[in-house]
């Protein structure tokens, strides 16, 4: 996976960060601090300094360098400079099962404007057109309604409930597991 990694939709650039860019990433999770809480795992120790996101940068690089991972953070045209979030395709297997996981979180004072959508389904394409993957999941719980909408508005398919599926924010959670195929290699 190449470094400069970068896509663009009409309203967003979409690009892999190094750790030079620990402070506007900490800047993001400082200012979204209690609107993830809810939907990601605990955070670590330290999570909350220079230092520890530019180790997870770091370690970014590398798991896409093996080709395990895309991270790609989000940020507006008009503000080039200001990361608003970030997608990703997590646990990438290849072989005969060609399949990832996608995460996906946004600044709470954008949610509802189509950005996501938008961000997630340029990353689906390159998934499936460049990466040549067949299957990628999104588990999402049941009352993060605009995750669900993301899913839903990029056509991935409800395959059920997961019990207890993810420990997020210290709590075992349900999880819906949407799928969306590559049907252009069926």
């Amino acid at each position: 996976m190449k470094k400069n990694l970068g896509l663009m939709t009409k309203r967003l650039i979409l690009q892999v960060l190094d750790d030079s860019w620990a402070k506007a990433v900490l800047t993001y999770f400082d200012r979204n601090r209690d609107y993830l809480e809810r939907w990601e795992p605990a955070r670590q120790h330290g999570f909350y300094t220079r230092k520890i996101q530019a180790e997870h940068l770091v370690s970014d690089l590398k798991a896409m360098e093996a080709g395990q991972m895309v991270r790609l953070w989000i940020f507006q045209k008009e503000d080039p400079h200001t990361v608003i979030g970030s997608v990703a395709l997590n646990n990438i297997v290849r072989g005969c099962f060609l399949s990832c996981c996608m995460g996906y979180r946004l600044d709470r004072d954008l949610t509802g404007n189509g950005y996501m959508t938008e961000a997630a389904g340029a990353l689906v394409d390159f998934a499936f057109d460049t990466l040549g993957l067949h299957r990628i999941e999104a588990n999402i719980i049941p009352r993060n309604t605009p995750s669900m909408r993301v899913a839903q508005k990029l056509s991935f398919q409800n395959e059920g409930l997961s019990p207890k599926y993810l420990r997020i924010n210290g709590v075992w959670e349900d999880h819906i597991h949407m799928v969306k195929r590559n049907t252009a290699m069926e």
